[in-house]
């Protein structure tokens, strides 16, 4: 049994609504890593080819760049699919999760590991819709799960927040800085 008729049936594209935005964003990608490659690495004299501290990554972003474009013509000369901007848009969303993170981040230097922790965690179950006591008690105890794990029996070098140099001198706040 035959599952291609002809030649075209072969190489025949199955587009989505947005590949010619993700084409020409990886295009554009392609070009700006290309256009950097002489500033990030370096062609020495009197080495042989495959010893270049510059070949190897010439070699990689060229093949992207060529691959990108060609991607980018076969998106520009394939039928239009209705959808685009809804494809775009559920990309976007998921950036939201970047910018959550990118938060936690920021925050845990300030609050602490272990508040930091607890706020991200019931914040993200919050914001994806459990919103009971049950599931916030959870997220509760996964945060404080991770850093125990993390801080104590790890023991990740994660520097205490800026909240806790604000605690009296002595035995709690040292115990706080080292292992929460």
């Amino acid at each position: 049994m035959r599952r291609f008729q002809t030649f075209q049936d072969l190489f025949k594209r199955y587009r989505r609504p947005g590949d010619l935005v993700f084409a020409g964003l990886f295009c554009l990608l392609a070009l700006f890593l290309f256009v950097m490659l002489p500033q990030e690495t370096q062609w020495v004299k009197r080495t042989k080819l495959f010893a270049q501290p510059a070949f190897w990554p010439a070699v990689s972003v060229g093949a992207m760049l060529l691959f990108s474009l060609l991607h980018l013509f076969g998106a520009l000369v394939s039928d239009r699919i209705p959808g685009r901007g809804a494809e775009v848009l559920a990309w976007l969303k998921s950036v939201e999760y970047a910018g959550w993170f990118m938060a936690y981040v920021l925050m845990v230097p300030v609050v602490g590991y272990l508040a930091g922790s607890v706020v991200f965690a019931c914040v993200l179950a919050w914001r994806l819709g459990y919103r009971s006591a049950r599931w916030l008690l959870t997220a509760t105890v996964f945060a404080v799960t991770v850093v125990v794990v993390f801080k104590s029996l790890l023991q990740v070098k994660i520097p205490a927040g800026q909240v806790y140099e604000l605690l009296p001198a002595g035995a709690l706040r040292t115990f706080l800085m080292t292992y929460l």
